[in-house]
């Protein structure tokens, strides 16, 4: 077990117990296969040479048809057998799941994800950022009196007072702005 400390600070520090080095560390590491202590350059499993190294790793068999990711647990046997477990499995070996949304513009082949896609709001396509606004994909809205109406009826109340304007009433305050008097 290392040494922790100097003589002048006991709690500060440790040194390694790796035989050939025993560097006094004051930020060691435990490792937690064998519960030793070690300094930063022998921290890892290989730099240590942990006899419990290989148990601490978790692996993955990743299914060709469908992209799931199954965790190996111990003494499940070969990859085909886990991947043969879990096509046979209650959630199954779904290949549509793989399929990933793409964006619907002509010769667009960007695939969406949650962070790289709007929705349009005149046709209500989900469509890459690259051409999110209506001009740049084929809106059904665009161009169409019907498409016009339909974007006003969503704007709501700026679509309200854009009319209001329209018909010669002017921008009207709000009431409590209205009956605000300053002194």
């Amino acid at each position: 077990m290392a040494r922790r400390g100097t003589e002048a600070f006991p709690d500060l520090g440790a040194h390694c117990d790796r035989e050939d080095c025993n560097q006094l560390d004051f930020l060691p590491f435990d490792c937690d296969g064998c519960g030793k202590v070690f300094c930063a350059e022998h921290r890892t499993y290989l730099g240590h040479g942990c006899a419990r190294a290989t148990d601490q790793g978790r692996t993955v068999v990743v299914c060709e048809a469908c992209g799931d990711a199954i965790e190996r647990a111990a003494g499940a046997g070969t990859d085909a057998e886990i991947l043969e477990a879990h096509a046979r499995s209650r959630r199954g070996c779904d290949p549509a799941r793989k399929l990933k949304p793409r964006c619907p513009a002509r010769r667009c082949k960007e695939t969406l994800t949650f962070s790289n896609s709007s929705v349009c709001k005149g046709c209500g396509h989900k469509v890459c950022l690259k051409h999110r606004f209506p001009a740049d994909h084929e809106c059904a809205t665009r161009g169409s009196p019907a498409g016009a109406a339909a974007a006003a009826r969503r704007a709501g109340d700026c679509g309200r007072d854009a009319q209001k304007v329209r018909d010669g009433g002017g921008w009207a305050l709000p009431p409590l702005i209205r009956n605000f008097r300053m002194f």
